[in-house]
């Protein structure tokens, strides 16, 4: 079971794990904003969830996924696709560890993993190094730490997983007129505000670590590669990264996941720091990265198969991470290699050849093309429709409404992958196949819990 809480029907991480498994022939639900969501239409998804009901209640979401579970009718792997989603589980989840499996971290720990100042404290508690930082709690105390740490800074929102109109979770600040704005604007949301040390970026030099912990919060496996292009530029999601071993850091933030006692899959981005010749921690996502499917491993493993062999009881395969492989997330790469381009950093014959070669695509799949055709209409008509579009999600979440539909996977037509052969995970056992009963309760979109 796929859970988004986040309002953005362009996220890509779900589509990964609803093909990363269904694939294999295990049978994939997933929560979306709308019928049209890109990643609802996959060919793999068993079952689509059309709700929304955001992060103030708790006791609502608690109810709707016991909803979704009575029609699920068998425990099912709950995987989180975002921060709100991770702590909500991690401080709420009790009460749903009867119909679902997921992992159980230290109460408190995905909320100050998640938080950006929060997260920069318990990284100094156990000596792991982060660019210096501030809570601006004052337009002096922003002010105060431009002048010692001076432009560009880096403005990150201090708890992101509540949206904020109008404000970006992290946005690089060039000089005191922005960071008055940026400044007064928080104030004004009631957004907390941190201000990060900027520290320079250059090839190679922006990492990322993904893996997942078992309940011993031993991590296996741990991948760890390169952000070769993110969006927006230097400060944002990967749009081209590349899988590469770094020893050093797989050690270093290995270490930290087994001493904070930390369970399931994370996403950590760091930079290289040549000042000192240290690698720097600038975010924790406490959930699945919506890159992940850069990464596997010679037995095939990425960590969303390892999570959901090892909460099923079954092994996880041993294998050493593949090297070399690439991913472009094709909606934002273009955008960002254009900002690339205007600070002089890229060209448009290295951006053609840095295209060469790609192993995994966020979006096009040749045996899932839909979510893809999808994607493009989304973009293409973005600039036109994107009022009346996102008005027409945002109303169906906000008036409360949630519905079943069975997905594109219910039917049986559709044929696994490549991925899906026994070369590729011998080790996973085919899960039973939905009662028939379980999928007409689907096809009758049932309304639910309004």
């Amino acid at each position: 079971m796929v859970l988004k809480l986040d309002r953005n029907v362009m996220h890509h991480g779900g589509l990964g794990v609803i093909r990363s498994l269904g694939r294999l022939g295990v049978p994939v639900y997933g929560v979306h904003e709308g019928p049209l969501a890109p990643a609802a239409n996959s060919r793999y998804l068993r079952g689509r969830y059309f709700w929304n009901p955001g992060v103030t209640d708790p006791a609502r979401l608690t109810d709707g996924l016991l909803r979704l579970a009575a029609v699920i009718g068998e425990p099912a792997v709950l995987i989180p696709t975002d921060d709100a989603g991770a702590i909500f589980l991690a401080e709420h989840g009790d009460a749903l560890r009867s119909e679902f499996l997921f992992p159980q971290p230290p109460r408190d720990l995905p909320r100050r993993l998640a938080g950006k100042y929060s997260l920069r404290q318990l990284c100094r508690e156990f000596g792991v190094p982060t660019p210096h930082v501030v809570m601006a709690d004052s337009m002096t105390s922003a002010t105060q730490f431009a002048a010692d740490a001076g432009y560009p800074l880096v403005a990150k929102l201090a708890e992101p997983w509540h949206s904020r109109r109008g404000l970006h979770s992290t946005t690089v600040i060039a000089d005191a007129s922005a960071l008055r704005s940026i400044w007064h604007a928080c104030d004004q949301a009631g957004a907390g505000l941190m201000l990060q040390e900027f520290i320079p970026a250059s090839t190679h030099s922006d990492w990322f670590f993904h893996g997942y912990c078992d309940s011993k919060s031993a991590c296996r496996p741990a991948f760890t590669g390169i952000k070769e292009r993110s969006y927006p530029a230097r400060a944002g999601l990967t749009s081209l990264g590349r899988s590469a071993v770094n020893h050093r850091l797989r050690a270093q933030l290995a270490g930290l996941l087994t001493a904070i006692g930390y369970q399931g899959i994370m996403d950590v981005d760091v930079r290289w720091d040549a000042s000192d010749g240290q690698f720097k921690v600038l975010d924790f996502n406490p959930r699945l990265g919506a890159q992940f499917r850069l990464f596997e491993d010679t037995a095939g493993v990425d960590v969303v198969i390892a999570m959901y062999l090892d909460l099923t009881g079954q092994e996880v395969p041993r294998g050493d991470q593949v090297a070399a492989r690439r991913l472009l997330v094709e909606n934002y790469d273009p955008i960002a290699a254009a900002s690339y381009w205007r600070n002089g950093e890229l060209g448009i014959r290295a951006w053609a050849a840095s295209l060469r070669g790609i192993e995994e695509t966020a979006w096009f799949a040749r045996d899932d093309l839909l979510p893809f055709g999808l994607m493009c209409l989304y973009m293409s008509t973005r600039a036109i429709s994107r009022p009346a579009t996102g008005h027409n999600l945002r109303r169906r979440a906000s008036a409360g409404l949630a519905s079943y539909s069975a997905g594109r996977g219910s039917t049986g037509r559709y044929r696994a992958g490549r991925a899906a052969s026994a070369r590729r995970q011998p080790g996973l056992k085919k899960p039973e196949q939905a009662k028939p009963a379980q999928i007409e309760t689907l096809e009758s979109k049932e309304r639910v819990g309004a």
